[in-house]
């Protein structure tokens, strides 16, 4: 019989992405599992997941207040409301899988009320306070990374899209780099501060684009909407820069090696590929970007450079004498495959089919 999973988790792409990676796995391995999401209106789940072709049930966001406030006295309303909203999607499901997020606290409570089986995944090396909830409560709990505190956790690395574990660097390189304005038969370096952009790496490449260039050395880079990568003097032949990228498989395919923010996806993905990394964290935040990235970097598989540090000397006495020796190149890559984990997507679905088959909430 086929399975009914409540997936949960949304508001930003860190929680969204890894959901419907093991939506899509769950649907790859039986067609008629039913699906639902739980999610916001105001989170980008309202769009990603009806995009994405799964059904979604909207709750009440309930966001905690961080200092005493009318949201505070509100606060015992707005999670019963959303609890009650949770358990009514609950009624048929056979588990529950929570990402983290505002959804998730009120459907793991939800789930233990109404005795329905949930599993826990947390993308990052600290974990969240819905998850640290969560994990209190149900023996099936996933982390992306080792070392990660959270009660239970099995190390599983975090659900990626086919788009990219399907990915042959090797065998696409040279159609990629074509694809993207580049040489085919060049070192190629591939900086990336995301969506949004990095102004350090930005301001860093832009200024670094001559030597790099003079090297040898082709840059394809990532500016983010509404941001621009200045030169000192002309565009150097072999940069190209573009805003966004939708194709991130072409972007991975072409590069030797890439400098980049070290959120939990961006770990996940340069590492599942074994691309050599300099991962240079954000510099605000709980600090989960640079704990992300330390235990690939103890493996090997990239180095970890501070936001502030990440400058024109930086790129010339360290960046540009790595990307100068294919042979460093090569181990730092093959340190980063060991350490990455293409299958987590297979991994999650199989616990999740425990967890359906054999209940046990704490």
């Amino acid at each position: 019989m086929s399975l009914s999973v409540v997936l949960a988790g949304g508001g930003t792409t860190g929680h969204i992405a890894p959901l419907l990676a093991l939506a899509d796995c769950l649907r790859r391995r039986d067609p008629d599992t039913r699906i639902t999401a739980l999610g916001t209106a105001e989170g980008l789940e309202a769009r990603l997941v009806p995009a994405a072709g799964y059904d979604l049930q909207l709750m009440p966001r309930v966001p905690m207040p961080r200092r005493p406030s009318a949201d505070l006295l509100r606060l015992p309303q707005r999670l019963k409301a959303a609890i009650d909203a949770a358990a009514a999607v609950l009624d048929d499901a056979d588990v529950l899988v929570g990402f983290g997020g505002y959804v998730s606290s009120p459907a793991y409570i939800a789930a233990r009320l109404k005795k329905v089986p949930f599993v826990v995944h947390e993308a990052n090396a600290r974990p969240g306070l819905a998850n640290k909830l969560g994990a209190r409560f149900t023996p099936y709990v996933g982390v992306t990374f080792p070392d990660t505190p959270l009660r239970g956790g099995q190390v599983m690395g975090l659900p990626l899209r086919t788009q990219i574990t399907g990915l042959d660097r090797q065998e696409q390189r040279e159609t990629a780099r074509v694809a993207l304005g580049l040489k085919p038969n060049q070192t190629t370096l591939f900086v990336t501060g995301g969506s949004l952009g990095a102004q350090q790496l930005n301001d860093t490449f832009g200024a670094a684009a001559q030597m790099l260039t003079a090297a040898g050395i082709q840059v394809l880079h990532t500016s983010g909407r509404d941001k621009t990568v200045s030169f000192p003097g002309e565009q150097p032949a072999g940069y190209v820069v573009t805003p966004y990228l939708d194709r991130m498989d072409l972007a991975y395919a072409a590069a030797d090696a890439v400098v980049c923010r070290s959120g939990a996806g961006n770990v996940s993905e340069v590492t599942a590929l074994g691309l050599p990394a300099a991962y240079v964290p954000l510099p605000i935040g709980n600090g989960e970007q640079r704990l992300n990235a330390e235990p690939v970097v103890r493996a090997g598989g990239g180095l970890l450079i501070d936001n502030e540090a990440c400058n024109l000397r930086w790129v010339e006495t360290t960046l540009l004498p790595l990307l100068s020796d294919p042979g460093r190149l090569s181990a730092m890559g093959d340190a980063a495959a060991r350490f990455g984990i293409r299958d987590a997507d297979e991994r999650l679905a199989s616990m999740v089919e425990v967890a359906a088959s054999r209940g046990g909430a704490r």
